[in-house]
């Protein structure tokens, strides 16, 4: 994808004409013609006009094209994958080449992510804090390996109150060498260890290739920062949280993630070992959804970050790194999306469930939408996020579709025969037409209140299945360099033994795109031989293209 554009700023909505009281699914074809802007786009040929009469004279920007489809998936993933972002209302350019503004919906998203590995956090030991923004160029320079691995990316701030700087900063791109300088003042005996802390940040990279969630210019994450007295806590402690990743990503974001050691080429830069989570998604590449990295007494070293231990002699301090950032909203989207739009896991959705009330004649209105505001505070009271769109200027037919595309895992009918029989109709955001809805759901609030839960766990537990089994079908085991290619070009993933060297592992990225994404913790057991040189492997690695 090229560099971001800034879009029309027009986002107009148009009034259905019709009234519908029937709650049918509209055909594919039909679906989702919402007149919503299309922000992000893999084409920049959307025809555009300048209207002076408008607004303040001064010429407003007026897309033609209004009534825009989700592109299918199988069609162009890519295209398919800004529709969403754009018509789900979750982010939009900001004026800066590179950069989103993360809209409402999509930072909701985000909010939940934070919410649950804030109090994973906690229960191992982190507290949070917040470190500077601006971070010394010398500290950059003083890691051998970090300033190769960052220069390329680093943004710097040379110029300041109108002066230049004795000294340029960099924006941060990540904070391994700010933490250090502080942990340097903050840690002096073996009693100030294990130091553990966490902060939420924004952080800045110089991307050239740019895509909305996956990779910009400015992103929101988490990064862990821990110092421990010997190698071994300091090994345990990356362990732990690529495993707190890892159960997040099973069992929050419903996505089958493969965890497993990097190679020594995809190390994190200063790092003496990464572990990651990857993450096949609809179009069959992987994704870094989370690393972990076991620093060694790389930064400490470089910082002289010591202790006195309990034998009175000055040790360095062996440390860690760990992030996840909004890449993973990324993710969500494209493992479980599909062409009516979103569809989010409901342990992540900013809104589990909407009632959309239905009645035709003015005399019904009252009586629906007393019962849709109880079923509603019922739902609340039980700790379930449930929205309910009382609107009048769209047709139920319209909501359906909208709520739909936004991806809420449950839809709630009620009209006036609902009223009389103190029944309800539910759908599956993952199950469309028919076979996802159901009829007669009593209104009584404890079995109303069991069957909602029961229906959100059925979602979340059907899209981890689906999903995995997904990827399970879409990874090919090779014993072969050839057939590692044969794989790679079917646009799947390989995995094989492998012990051959950095330059091998170059020349199959060079010859196919493909990158060793992990050597995964779960591994076969049996003797194995190397596919690309034919020698004894321990171990078996993943390739695959990648985000």
């Amino acid at each position: 994808m090229g560099a971001l554009r800034l879009p029309a700023l027009t986002s107009i909505f148009t009034s259905s004409s019709s009234v519908r009281s029937s709650p049918a699914i509209f055909p594919l074809k039909h679906r989702l013609r919402l007149p919503l802007r299309r922000p992000f786009s893999a084409q920049s040929t959307t025809e555009k006009v300048v209207a002076p009469e408008l607004g303040d004279g001064k010429g407003k920007v007026v897309d033609k094209d209004k009534d825009r489809v989700i592109t299918p998936r199988s069609q162009d993933f890519n295209a398919w994958y800004l529709d969403v972002i754009a018509n789900a209302e979750l982010a939009d350019y900001g004026p800066v080449r590179g950069t989103m503004v993360i809209r409402p919906y999509g930072y909701a998203i985000w909010e939940a992510i934070q919410e649950y590995m804030n109090v994973k956090f906690k229960e191992t030991g982190h507290s949070n804090m917040y470190f500077p923004q601006f971070i010394p160029y010398s500290f950059i320079e003083k890691e051998a390996s970090h300033v190769e691995g960052f220069s390329p990316e680093l943004a710097l701030v040379t110029v300041g109150g109108g002066k230049e700087l004795e000294e340029k900063l960099v924006v941060r791109p990540t904070s391994e060498t700010i933490v250090n300088h502080m942990f340097t003042q903050w840690i002096h005996s073996y009693r100030d260890l294990p130091l553990m802390i966490n902060q939420w940040a924004n952080v800045t990279r110089w991307e050239m290739r740019t895509k909305p969630f996956i990779r910009t210019l400015e992103f929101l994450w988490q990064e862990g920062h821990t110092a421990h007295a010997t190698a071994e806590e300091a090994e345990e402690e990356a362990m732990q949280m690529i495993d707190v990743y890892t159960k997040f990503a099973y069992e929050q974001a419903a996505i089958p993630v493969i965890a497993g050691r990097k190679s020594r080429v995809e190390t994190f830069a200063g790092a003496s070992t990464t572990y990651t989570i990857e993450a096949m998604m609809g179009d069959r590449k992987a994704l870094q959804a989370g690393t972990s990295h076991n620093l060694g007494q790389n930064f400490s070293r470089a910082f002289g970050t010591q202790f006195t231990d309990e034998n009175g002699q000055r040790q360095h301090v062996w440390q860690t790194s760990w992030a996840i950032s909004t890449r993973f909203v990324g993710g969500i989207i494209m493992t479980h999306g599909d062409d009516a739009g979103l569809l989010l896991p409901p342990r992540l959705a900013p809104v589990q469930v909407v009632i959309v009330p239905i009645w035709k004649k003015d005399n019904e209105k009252a009586g629906v939408l007393t019962a849709s505001s109880s079923v509603k505070e019922t739902l609340q009271a039980a700790g379930i996020k449930v929205k309910i769109d009382d609107s009048d200027q769209r047709t139920p037919g319209w909501k359906f579709n909208y709520y739909e595309m936004k991806g809420v895992p449950l839809r709630i009918e009620i009209g006036p025969r609902d009223v009389s029989s103190g029944t309800l109709v539910i759908s599956r955001r993952d199950i469309p037409g028919k076979q996802g809805k159901v009829f007669g759901i009593s209104m009584e609030p404890s079995a109303l209140v069991a069957y909602v839960k029961d229906k959100l766990n059925e979602v979340q537990s059907s899209l981890l299945e689906r999903a995995t089994t997904f990827r399970d079908s879409n990874i090919v085991d090779v014993s072969s360099y050839d057939e590692l290619k044969e794989a790679i070009a079917q646009g799947k993933w390989a995995r094989g033994p492998w012990s051959a060297g950095d330059e091998e592992e170059s020349k199959v990225k060079e010859e196919t795109g493909a990158t060793i994404r992990c050597f995964p913790f779960e591994q076969p057991e049996g003797p194995k031989k190397c596919l690309m040189t034919g020698n004894s492997a321990d171990e078996v690695a993943i390739f695959a293209k990648s985000y």
